[in-house]
Formats: structure tokens, C-alpha cells, sequence
């Protein structure tokens, strides 16, 4: 059953004005960045502020999070334009029908999605991978604003050419562009430092777009945005035909992972910080009806961003009454203030772009997981790489394929060891290794994952090196199989064949800790045919006294 408005249900009065007041302060902070955004995705400057209109009233009627806001992202903007730019001339009138044709599709496909259930897919991308992919996305738009920020000019579309372009035009910097760019960026960093409450971005603009108009920064070079249209957005649908849509499919398939996923973990964190129900699914179609409103009002393909959700939970804000106080005050602005927005110095949004992708980078976050986890680090690392070499597109697909490996990988490789009882009466895993034993004649395996296809021959490897060659010094080998949540049917085959090989070199298999749907597996495979069931215990210090019990004369 649909139900609308669930990010705003019970509405009180009272709160509702808190978070109207929020949302000013929202579009303060927001619509700056919105602009920047435009720069990412090469689209007019006046989309970022239809993404933040029509957008965000969708979402706020059809989610369930309270605090999700949903607008332009630098994320699936970077993939958007990683896969678009080859096909038409960056904010030509062609770019910005097929960017709404790929807002349409990621719309498509997140419905679809929500018909299916399949909100789980986020847990599919791990947050190591996910951190290399956001770091390589800041290195990559960072990169890109460069040669607006120094005043030169750069026609290269992989990143890394664009950086080789950049270095060889030094020489022709433009010392005022430059100084714009740096003044802008001081500004940023240290209204961040020391007041990161007070809208920088916001101020910057604003007093750039003045300084410009006043001091005439056009007749000294520096390139202004020009003429911004006005109104209210034109709604309807994108000029395209069938035939255009083939290569958009795959754009909107990255734009619609990354959206369920960053997303997904957003709205998490904040529900689970504020106690409330958070339904993904809702989410889901809130997600597929922004972006329908995006492709039908003109803009780009729009996110859940993490940094803007921040920004109206600090700002007070509780509820999705928040985002339509945002989405009423861009309404005002495109009505009555874009015509300022010609002065503003495209060197002002490239700085804003580049405050975007420091944001983006990661660097602590990955030097706390080569600490922890050199393994993870390097996953995280060969994502970032991809990214900045190849592009954000094959980036998010080898984001996908890395978590699944990762996940593939734990399921092949589990941890497994030998349980020996210390002397504080706890049990330690020990290495597997020929000879060792929990006591003479026993040994306790432990395995730590479900038992498949995949993994059932490394289990025998195992157990048959911990038996060696027959005539055998281990009488009872007893699995510890609380982490064997599942058996399939090779792995049964594989254990049904382990107890006859075992049995011929005088050792008898039991098992200890068995979960009760690992039970019904061994009915379900007539394991229990084969396993004597005075070797099936409830725990391990009962298989321990049962054997001692049998060494007893």
C-alpha cells in the first residue's frame, strides 16, 4: 500500500516551523553547491537549481526518511558526465535532453527495484570499496576544475590527460583567474576551519557575482557564466528518440546502483542515530520519483547526499518539511535572482567544485584501513585508480565486483583452526597444521563459514591433514559447526564421503554447535544416516567430557 508522506507524518506545528527554518538554511548551503554540481555534470548552471526544486518535493511525498535529502550529487553527476560527454557537446541542448533521458532510465530502474524488493543490493557494496571509489571520484572532478581555476584551456576528457594538459600550460596561466580561484578557496577553507556554520559557499558566490558586476571582471578575462534563464522549470519529456537510448542503459544502471547504495547507508545512519523506522523500499520510489521529476523538469540525475543530509540535521531539521522549505526557496530565486548569476566568475564555481572533491577524498579513512586491514585497503585503493584512469562508470562496476569478490572470498577462505582449551577455561583457535590435537586423540575443527560447493574440498584438505595417514593418532575428529549455517548438496557428498575415509583410518566424525537449519540440512542430505548421534553434541566442553569419559579405564 502506498502511503505518502511518511518523512513528514505526524505533522505538528510546532516543528514544522523549526524545520522550515532549517530548510532556509538548507537552500543557503545547498544552493551554491548545486551550482557547482552543474560544473560536474557539464550541464546549464540553472539545472542545479531545478534539482533541488521539483526533486525534492517528490521524494519528500513519496520515501519514508526523515532526514534523506535528495538533490544533485557530485557522485552520480561524475557518472552521468563520464558516460554522456562523448555523445553530445557539454550544456548543448542534445546533452541536456539525453541527461534527462538518463534520469528517466535511472527512474526506470529504480522502480523497478522497488517492485522487486531489492533494496538489500546495498549491503552488496562494502563501505572500504565504497571509500576508494568517493576518493577517486574527488581526485577525478578535482582534477577537472582545474584548468578553469588557472585560466587555461583544456579539451582532454580521461582525467589523467587533462592533468598532462594542465602541466604543459603552465606558462599561460592567467594571474587573475588565479587569484579569484585562490582568494575563493582561502575563503572556503577557512570559514570551514574556524565558523563552519556560516554558509561559505553562499558567501562566495554572492560576493563574487558582486565584485564581478562591480569591477568588471569580464573586460579582464576572467570567463563569467553569462545570461542564466529564469522561471520556473519547463516540464515535460526529453527530446530523444528510441534509438538514443542503448548507451544511456548502462549510465543509468551505475547511476541507479550508486543511488541505491549512498542512499540506503545514509538514510541508516540517521534513522538508526534518531530512532526511527526506516522503510528502503518506500525509499526506493521516493528515489524513482525525484529522478522522473528531474528528467521531466530539465535536469540531471539526482542522489541522497550524505554532506546536504548533515547540513539540515545540524541546521535543526527533523523532518522532510525541511526539504520543502529548500524547494520553495529555490522557486523564489528562479523566479526573481538568477539574473545576478551572470556576473559569477566560472573560475568561483570551479572553486566550489574543487572544495567538492577534497570532501570527496578519503585519505584518513584509507590510511585507518591499511592499518587495520591491508587487504580491504588495497581493494579500496585499486578503485580509486580505476576510477581516475579509466573512468566513474567502470569504477562503480568494479566497485560492484570487488565487494562481491570480497564477500565470494570470506565464503572460500573462512577462518578455520583447531580448538584447544587454555587454562582460563576459554578456547583458542590454533593454526591447521599435521600433529596438532586439542588433547591426544581429539581434535575440535573449526570452520567458519557455510559449507558449499566452493569450499566443501578445502574442508576435507583440512580435516584429512589434521587425520594423516592411517593408522591415525586422532580417534574422534569433532567439527565445530557453529558457523556452518547451511550444508548444499555437493558439500553433503563431500562430508558423507570424509566419515567413510575417516572411519577406514580408525577416526570417527562428529560434530558440535550445530545450528538448527544445519540440522535439518543433514536430515534433508540422510547425513544423520551415516553420523552416529552420540557425536553430535549441544557444546564443546560436552564433546571434551564425553571423550575423556571414553579414556577413562
Amino acid at each position: 500500500m502506498l502511503r505518502l508522506f511518511q518523512g513528514i507524518r505526524p505533522f505538528k506545528l510546532a516543528t514544522a516551523l523549526r524545520d522550515a527554518l532549517a530548510g532556509f538554511t538548507l537552500a543557503a548551503m545547498n544552493i551554491p553547491q548545486a551550482l557547482g554540481y552543474t560544473k560536474i555534470a557539464g550541464m546549464p548552471v540553472v539545472t542545479g537549481l531545478y534539482s533541488l526544486l521539483l526533486p525534492l518535493v517528490a521524494f519528500a511525498a513519496f520515501g519514508s526518511s526523515r532526514y534523506l535529502v535528495v538533490s544533485a550529487d557530485s557522485a552520480t553527476a561524475a557518472i552521468f558526465a563520464g558516460g554522456v560527454s562523448g555523445l553530445a557537446p557539454a550544456a548543448s541542448a542534445r546533452y541536456v535532453a539525453l541527461a534527462g533521458a538518463v534520469a528517466l532510465l535511472t527512474a526506470g530502474f529504480l522502480l523497478l527495484a522497488r517492485l522487486l524488493k531489492l533494496g538489500f543490493i546495498a549491503d552488496f557494496l562494502s563501505q572500504t570499496v565504497l571509500d576508494g571509489f568517493l576518493t577517486g571520484v574527488g581526485f577525478q572532478v578535482g582534477i577537472a576544475v582545474f584548468g578553469e581555476m588557472l585560466g587555461v584551456p583544456v579539451s582532454a576528457r580521461r582525467t589523467l590527460l587533462q592533468l598532462a594538459q594542465v602541466s604543459r600550460r603552465l606558462p599561460e596561466v592567467h594571474p587573475p583567474t588565479l587569484a579569484v580561484s585562490a582568494v575563493v578557496v582561502g575563503a572556503l577553507l577557512l570559514l570551514h576551519r574556524f565558523a563552519p556554520k556560516v554558509p561559505g559557499a553562499l558567501i562566495a558566490v554572492v560576493g563574487a557575482a558582486a565584485a564581478s558586476a562591480i569591477w568588471n571582471f569580464s573586460g579582464h578575462g576572467i570567463a563569467i557564466i553569462g545570461p542564466v534563464a529564469g522561471g520556473l522549470p519547463h516540464f515535460g519529456h526529453p527530446a530523444v528518440s528510441w534509438r538514443d537510448l542503448p548507451p544511456l542503459i548502462p549510465i543509468a544502471a551505475s547511476c541507479c546502483i550508486m543511488i541505491i547504495t549512498q542512499s540506503a547507508a545514509t538514510a541508516r545512519v540517521y534513522a538508526a542515530r534518531h530512532r526511527q523506522q526506516l522503510d528502503e523500499n518506500a525509499d526506493l520510489a521516493g528515489l524513482s520519483a525525484a529522478n522522473a521529476m528531474a528528467g521531466l523538469s530539465g535536469t540531471f540525475v539526482v542522489n541522497g547526499s550524505p554532506t546536504q543530509t548533515a547540513m539540515v540535521e545540524s541546521a535543526g531539521g527533523q523532518s522532510q518539511v525541511a526539504q520543502l522549505a529548500t524547494a520553495a526557496i529555490v522557486a523564489l530565486v528562479l523566479l526573481f535572482l538568477t539574473r545576478p548569476l551572470e556576473y559569477l566568475p566560472r573560475c568561483v564555481l570551479g572553486a566550489l567544485v574543487f572544495m567538492i572533491a577534497i570532501r570527496l577524498i578519503k585519505l584518513r579513512t584509507l590510511q585507518a584501513i591499511r592499518r587495520e586491514s591491508p587487504g580491504e585497503f588495497a581493494l579500496a585503493l585499486t578503485t580509486a585508480v580505476v576510477v581516475v584512469a579509466a573512468g566513474v562508470e567502470q569504477g562503480i562496476l568494479l566497485a560492484m565486483i570487488l565487494s562481491l569478490f570480497r564477500i565470494v572470498r570470506h565464503s572460500y577462505h573462512p577462518h578455520t583452526g583447531v580448538m584447544v582449551l587454555n587454562e582460563g577455561g576459554t578456547w583458542n583457535l590454533n593454526p591447521v597444521a599435521s600433529g596438532v590435537m586439542t588433547e591426544p586423540g581429539l581434535v575440535m575443527y573449526h570452520f567458519g563459514a557455510t559449507l558449499f560447493y566452493a569450499n566443501a574440498n578445502r574442508f576435507a584438505e583440512e580435516v584429512n591433514c589434521l587425520v594423516g595417514q592411517p593408522p591415525s593418532q586422532v580417534r574422534w575428529l569433532i567439527v565445530d559447526a557453529e558457523a556452518i549455517t547451511h550444508l548444499d548438496y555437493s558439500a553433503a557428498r563431500v562430508v558423507r564421503e570424509l566419515q567413510q575415509n575417516l572411519t577406514s583410518c580408525g577416526t570417527q566424525l562428529g560434530f558440535a554447535r550445530m545450528p538448527w537449519d544445519l540440522k535439518a540440512d543433514f536430515a534433508r542430505h540422510h547425513l544423520t544416516e551415516v553420523i552416529d548421534p552420540s557425536l553430535i553434541f549441544n557444546r564443546l566442553h560436552d564433546a571434551l567430557a564425553a571423550f575423556e569419559k571414553l579414556q577413562t579405564p
